[in-house]
């Protein structure tokens, strides 16, 4: 790996600390931009037909139409890892509107900006590490999720001020905001998806409401579904989850990590827990390493 990483700026490989885009790129100027985090376990690009269906979802909600094949996205993101000699990494893929005059209303011709950039990570699998050194402390916070009819949701925008505003509500110890909808139900964390335990049964905020549609959520969906966990999407307060067993999080950097305590107060993991992230670092060594 290089002492200076290199990252993929619209078709070419450049050290980091050269690697910019114009301050009238519309990605910078509005956030009008689609991207996906990603991870890649041994050279391979973990459930990237997904990453690829979900931006492809978030270009249609923006109207962006960006003109670049799947291969030709994909072959960034490989020669980007190639390049920096890393197997195990973090990915990230974005996609900008690119230059245009400055209106707020966007022209149809679109030369977009590609980014692509990566910084090592732990093994996963198996015979992995964790990314975080410890269960998440999770706080509930006054800022509320966007409504899906103001900003949809399930698009994966770099307009995150929503969870900016949310983390700065943080205290010092913890490490995830809790963002509810403005009826009050649970919602999701900053940059992540709940999960709770009670009684064996697994629960977790639908993505009928404004919550982003994960890809780590839905592969743990169907991990406890092959272990015929039974599982339940729905609305639910922040009560339901001081009263749980067990509770965890989930976002494609952290895989599933346990909440070792919500407002101060313990919850933790468990066996359910357990055994879904068993079965995910399963999946991820059949399908990556083995």
């Amino acid at each position: 790996m290089t002492d200076d990483r290199l990252y993929h700026v619209d078709g070419e490989l450049v050290p980091a600390s050269e690697a910019t885009v114009s301050v009238d790129d519309r990605g910078f100027r509005y956030g009008d931009a689609a991207f996906e985090t990603l991870r890649a376990y041994g050279g391979t690009v973990f459930a990237w037909d997904r990453h690829l269906e979900r931006l492809d979802r978030t270009c249609e909600a923006l109207s962006l139409a960006h003109g670049l094949s799947a291969d030709d996205l994909r072959r960034r993101i490989d020669e980007t890892l190639a390049a920096n000699d890393l197997a195990d990494a973090y990915v990230r893929l974005s996609i900008t509107r690119g230059v245009q005059p400055g209106k707020l209303t966007p022209h149809p011709e679109v030369d977009p900006t590609v980014v692509v950039y990566v910084k090592p990570l732990p093994r996963g699998g198996l015979e992995g590490e964790p990314v975080w050194n410890d269960p998440a402390a999770v706080e509930t916070v006054e800022t509320r999720r966007i409504p899906d009819d103001a900003v949809p949701a399930a698009a994966k925008t770099h307009n995150y001020l929503n969870g900016i505003l949310a983390r700065a509500e943080l205290g010092d110890n913890a490490d995830e905001a809790l963002i509810r909808d403005l009826e009050g139900a649970i919602a999701e964390g900053a940059t992540s998806n709940l999960f709770f335990v009670r009684d064996g049964e697994l629960y977790t905020p639908t993505t009928d409401g404004p919550v982003l549609p994960g890809i780590t959520r839905e592969l743990v969906l169907e991990c406890a579904r092959v272990a015929e966990i039974p599982v339940h999407e729905g609305n639910y307060e922040v009560a339901d989850v001081h009263a749980a067993d067990e509770a965890f999080l989930t976002n494609r950097t952290w895989e599933l990590r346990p909440i070792a305590a919500l407002d101060g107060e313990s919850i933790g993991g468990g066996s359910v827990t357990d055994r879904l992230a068993r079965l995910y670092d399963e999946r991820v060594e059949r399908t990556c390493y083995d």
